[in-house]
Order: C-alpha cells, then structure tokens, then sequence
C-alpha cells in the first residue's frame, strides 16, 4: 500500500502497440524470406531419398552376390520402410522397386508429400550402377 506522499515510479517498458509493429515487421521478413527458403528445404529433405536409395544399392548388392540376381522385394533383399508421415510416421518418401532382373534393378524413391505445395512429387531413382538420378523435381 502506498502511503500519502510517497512517489511512485514508472517502470519503463514496451507499449502493446510497438510491440505489434514489432510482430507485423516479422512477418513481413518471413514472407519475404519463405519463397527463397523453400527450394533449400526441398533440397534438404530429398536427402532423405537419397540415402534410402544409397543403402537399399547396398542390400541389392549383397543379395547379387549371394543369388546371383537382383531381388523385386523389399523384404527379400532386408529393407525395412519407415513409416510414412502420411501414416503418422517420420519418412517423407516411398520406396519401391521398379523392375529387377539376373543384371539389371531400379528402385524409386517418391516423394509422399509435396514440400513446395506446387503440385509436384519429387521422384529419385536409382540402378544397379548406383547412378542416382533426381527424376520429378520439386
């Protein structure tokens, strides 16, 4: 309680209107900066692809060896797919193999959600010579 006489102080501090010129400066920043970002965040979640392809080359070649052909399973060569992110999961593409012979595979990484809300899924492919391929661009 404050006695009679006594002086009060006032603190200084932020009123609410600078604060919401701060906020709305922010946004405008981010709005700017979002579009230049989105190829970055593309580019980085497409080495998600590439990794998955990368390994699921390496248990194709292991089961090369041992049969002396490529498999068109997943489960026969030992690769496991994440769960998607569409299902709740964390893996943002599907991978799958295309076509396999006694010389020859292509397996298929597809994009599952559309990181750039164009319309477009991005695609990656990868053979029997590890050639990593970026098929459908994002």
């Amino acid at each position: 309680m404050l006695r009679k006489g006594s002086v009060v102080k006032k603190m200084k501090a932020f009123t609410l209107t600078e604060l919401l010129v701060v906020l709305v400066i922010i946004g405008i920043l981010v709005l700017i900066a979002l579009p230049r970002l989105m190829p970055l965040i593309s580019r980085a979640k497409s080495a998600e692809a590439q990794v998955q392809l990368g390994y699921l080359h390496s248990l194709q070649q292991n089961y090369f060896y041992m049969y002396s052909s490529f498999s068109t399973s997943l489960n026969e060569v030992g690769f496991e797919q994440s769960k998607l992110v569409t299902d709740g999961g964390t893996a943002n593409y599907r991978i799958d193999i295309v076509q396999a012979g006694p010389d020859f595979f292509t397996a298929r990484a597809t994009a599952v959600i559309d990181f750039d809300r164009d319309g477009v899924f991005n695609i990656w492919e990868i053979d029997q010579d590890k050639k990593l391929v970026e098929v459908v661009r994002d």
